[in-house]
């Protein structure tokens, strides 16, 4: 028998017949030699108590070492090569104390002024990717183990750990994750080794797979659209649903065909995502029947005193066009309005093209039909349909019948999965005229015509069909909106959002702007705290934005914000003990901004 590696962190197993147990040899040397005999036979010239001892010696090299007696086995290959640069020596001891501190305390409702080191990993971790560097080879055990408990780690931590992390993980149980998630693309084959490319994804681990299709798709989106169309029939529906997610990587009008046959395919979830992706091509044939069906449901009509006429045309077309002077042939003041009739059933033909027919609780099933058609329908068509119209003009026409929501709601999802520009900002609308709480909003002009004309917007009548019968609040996502527009833009809406409204329902906003925030962000986010303290507010309620700012400020604003620690006097009708903990709140601000600043200058080559 020799000592073989045994797997990181697993229990040993049963002990041999001649192999005393640990519980054993500390029974025999609490009770001691005289009165009981060891379990370990003295060798020759040596007594029991020794012999005992001998044995003790042993048994903790073993289990300090990790190993225990197994039959010979082959040697693991060596370790592939990182050829990456190796960090310097003061961001290797940073990464250090950073791992060691993973199992810290930390938390949004902490009290103190020191950093919360592990929640400045993740930022590490990015900004060392940036420079190219690699993992120290010593620290890859800590640095496993960190993304094995924080899920949100994996990607950032196996990318900067590279080939020798999965090769690693291979040798422990407690790892496996690294071979199941989508990691480091270090190891995989490249652009000029297309035997190595195909037998990796015939052979390979489902993890290499999905990292071997994202790369290929984003150096060559076409390789990789046949890469996964030779084994795709052959695929589990759980893998093909992955597999079909990485085409959102170089997403074009190539990949048409190859989506317009999974909608065809016996899993409901990959007909779901082939649909949303072709959805995302305006220029597809699932969008241009989703554009008819969209069509037929939204018309435009003409008004005349506050009044939807009866009997609006549902096909979505109208004989009357737009009179830019506001007044008809009579010289009667009119207006014009939306006019919706949602569909009434959802065939089968809707169904392979993604709509689901079962409505959520809550939601009345031609409402649901409706939105999943709008969602899907290329946003660019509305302006020919509408007279013209471009999107602003068309959001902030009144919709009659209760369903504006609705259509909005449907319009914002649709900017999201097409990505305009253009509809976003009609959406959004100027961040003043936003309201506050559960993601809804009155946009621009919309507001006043939504006042100025009640009849029209609330007024129930037979010529749009039903309004919908769920919840009267808006489900749209100001976040995810936000997302669309450029990082700056997006940054200022959010900063003049805070402004005008505070931070009560700024964090999802907040997080997702670009890192660090911008220099109006970060004064509007500060400035905001600050009257919050002023004001008495209770200091725990935004200790989630704080948190933020400790990891999304400029640090070079640290030295600005100095006065902010200091403690004011504590307001007459303010919370007890708010001021202590706001003066240590921004101490801790000030403090991680600092570090973070030492953090940056230690990675620099």
């Amino acid at each position: 028998m020799i000592e073989a590696p045994s797997t990181h962190g697993t229990r040993r197993g049963p002990a041999t017949p001649s192999e005393p147990s640990w519980e054993e040899l500390v029974s025999a040397a609490l009770l001691g030699t005289e009165r009981r005999t060891p379990p370990v036979a003295a060798r020759e010239g040596r007594g029991s108590a020794a012999a005992l001892l001998d044995a003790a010696a042993v048994s903790t090299v073993r289990r300090r070492a990790a190993l225990r007696p197994a039959p010979a086995r082959e040697r693991p290959v060596p370790a592939p090569a990182d050829p990456r640069p190796p960090l310097p020596p003061a961001a290797r001891r940073r990464l250090a104390l950073l791992l060691a501190d993973r199992n810290g305390i930390g938390g949004g409702h902490r009290r103190g002024t020191a950093p919360d080191l592990t929640e400045l990993l993740p930022q590490w971790l990015a900004a060392a990717a940036q420079h190219g560097y690699r993992a120290p080879e010593a620290l890859l055990p800590a640095l496993l183990d960190a993304a094995r408990a924080r899920t949100d780690l994996r990607t950032a931590a196996l990318a900067f750990a590279g080939p020798r992390a999965l090769w690693l993980a291979r040798l422990n149980d407690e790892w496996k994750f690294a071979l199941r998630g989508v990691g480091s693309t270090a190891a995989l084959p490249g652009a000029d080794e297309p035997e190595a490319v195909r037998t990796l994804w015939e052979e390979g681990l489902f993890a290499e797979r999905v990292s071997l299709l994202a790369a290929l798709r984003r150096r060559d989106p076409a390789a990789g659209l046949v890469l996964l169309a030779a084994t795709w029939s052959s695929e589990r529906a759980e893998d093909r649903l992955m597999f079909l997610d990485s085409l959102r990587e170089g997403l074009s009008m190539a990949d048409e065909p190859f989506l317009e046959q999974a909608l065809s395919d016996r899993s409901r979830n990959v007909r779901g995502t082939a649909a949303e992706l072709l959805s995302a091509l305006p220029g597809t044939a699932l969008a241009a029947r989703m554009a008819d069906r969209a069509r037929a449901c939204v018309s435009l009509a003409r008004t005349e005193a506050g009044t939807v006429p009866s009997g609006a045309d549902p096909s979505g077309t109208t004989a009357h066009l737009p009179d830019p002077s506001g007044t008809n042939t009579t010289g009667t003041h009119e207006t014009w309005a939306l006019v919706v009739q949602a569909p009434r059933a959802c065939d089968a033909a809707m169904q392979r093209d993604g709509v689901v027919p079962r409505p959520p609780t809550g939601r009345g099933e031609r409402a649901w039909w409706l939105s999943q058609l709008l969602e899907a329908a290329p946003l660019e068509c509305w302006s020919d349909w509408l007279g013209g119209r471009g999107p602003a003009e068309i959001v902030a026409l009144p919709v009659a019948d209760g369903w504006r929501t609705e259509l909005h709601d449907a319009w914002c999802r649709a900017a999201v999965r097409q990505r305009d520009v253009a509809w976003t900002r009609a959406l959004l609308g100027s961040p003043a005229t936003a309201a506050q709480g559960s993601g809804t909003y009155v946009v621009g002009p919309a507001a006043t015509a939504s006042t100025a004309a009640p009849s029209i917007a609330t007024t129930t009548t037979t010529s749009g069909g039903v309004s919908p019968d769920g919840p009267a609040g808006s489900s749209r996502d100001l976040a995810r909106l936000l997302t669309v527009l450029p990082e700056d833009e997006r940054a200022q809406w959010v900063a003049e959002y805070i402004a005008a409204h505070g931070l009560s329902d700024a964090f999802r906003m907040l997080g997702v702007c670009a890192v660090p925030w911008t220099e109006p962000l970060g004064r509007a986010v500060v400035d905001a705290l600050d009257i919050a303290r002023d004001a008495g507010s209770y200091p725990w309620s935004f200790s989630g934005v704080m948190g933020l700012a400790e990891r999304c400020l400029d640090p070079d604003a640290a030295d600005r914000l100095a006065v902010l620690t200091t403690a004011p006097d504590e307001p007459a009708d303010g919370s007890p003990g708010a001021v202590g903990y706001w003066s240590e709140a921004f101490q801790r601000l000030v403090g991680t901004l600092r570090l973070r600043a030492t953090m940056r200058a230690e990675l620099a080559p």
